[in-house]
């Protein structure tokens, strides 16, 4: 996959999935804007795609406003030209069940990962349709997003709303030839290495250790290097006729998540639905395609 003479942004880069994506945009060819908020963190990301031999900058900034999404932006056209492709990655967690969850937790996650991919993707949006030579937009979604997850009200609320807007940004940017899709990645990150049945694979990582199959393949969970791939690949020429979609990666399990869908339906006749004649049908026809909620895992082999 050769990416030279692209330029990316990959916000909150300094380390985990981010870097995993930085570091193989790179090694693909593009020069990359590492983003953290911690300059420490942001510089010797730098300096790991550099000893590598790829091309880097640091821009330390939180993502969320306006002014950051543009100072990323503006970091990419002053220091390599242009801008390509923007990687939305920049998250945190502040989980806690419903009722202690505070305006302050709820709306941190949300400034972090639903507006700042909303402001830094109008903003790449902006300059990819001044260049007139199309571009890559990739935002990060979560399984949490898709099924829903015990503790993260937040979380779920803005990876669900990103998905949501990439469907939407894909039709709105497609005449620029810009595509916008979403990953939904399983990896060995300070966001996993907390969920309790995930640990020993985390832990197992750590240590250098191989992932048995079951890991890998059930749980599509492994190192945030084996989630880059696809992003390397969706900020490529092979990529341009795909757009809209959400993907999943992790180990070695690639996947397409369906958009949501009807999945049984009932008409009435001419005379809308009354509450009676709901409670009537609803047990015949749709109490067998209730959907699940939270991720349904695979049994572990005994």
């Amino acid at each position: 996959m050769d990416l030279t003479g692209k330029v990316a942004v990959v916000t909150g880069s300094g380390r985990g999935l981010g870097l995993a994506y930085a570091t193989e945009l790179a090694r693909c060819g593009a020069a990359v804007v590492v983003n953290d908020v911690d300059p420490d963190v942001a510089e010797a990301a730098v300096q790991s795609i550099s000893d590598a031999g790829g091309t880097a900058v640091a821009e330390v900034v939180a993502v969320g406003s306006s002014e950051a999404a543009q100072a990323l932006v503006d970091r990419a056209v002053e220091e390599f030209g242009r801008l390509d492709v923007l990687v939305n990655n920049a998250g945190i967690l502040r989980d806690t069940t419903l009722w202690k969850m505070t305006d302050e937790q709820f709306d941190a996650v949300l400034t972090t990962h639903l507006r700042g991919t909303f402001t830094c993707t109008r903003a790449a949006a902006v300059r990819m349709r001044e260049q007139g030579e199309g571009g890559r937009i990739i935002c990060i979604g979560s399984p949490t997003g898709q099924v829903g997850n015990f503790g993260q009200t937040n979380y779920a609320a803005a990876k669900a709303g990103i998905v949501g807007m990439v469907r939407t940004w894909a039709m709105e940017l497609a005449r620029a030839e810009i595509t916008v899709n979403a990953v939904v990645p399983v990896a060995a990150t300070a966001m996993t290495e907390t969920v309790p049945f995930l640990r020993p694979y985390v832990d197992a990582l750590t240590a250098g250790d191989p992932l048995p199959a079951y890991a890998r393949q059930e749980l599509g969970f492994g190192s945030p290097a084996d989630a880059a791939g696809l992003v390397a690949f969706l900020a490529s020429d092979a990529a341009a006729d795909i757009t809209g979609q959400a993907v999943g990666i992790g180990g070695d399990r690639l996947a397409l998540w369906t958009h949501p869908t009807e999945v049984v339906v009932e008409l009435a006749d001419g005379t809308g639905w009354s509450p009676d004649a709901i409670a009537d049908v609803w047990p015949q026809r749709f109490v067998a395609a209730h959907q699940p909620v939270g991720q349904q895992l695979p049994e572990p082999p005994r």
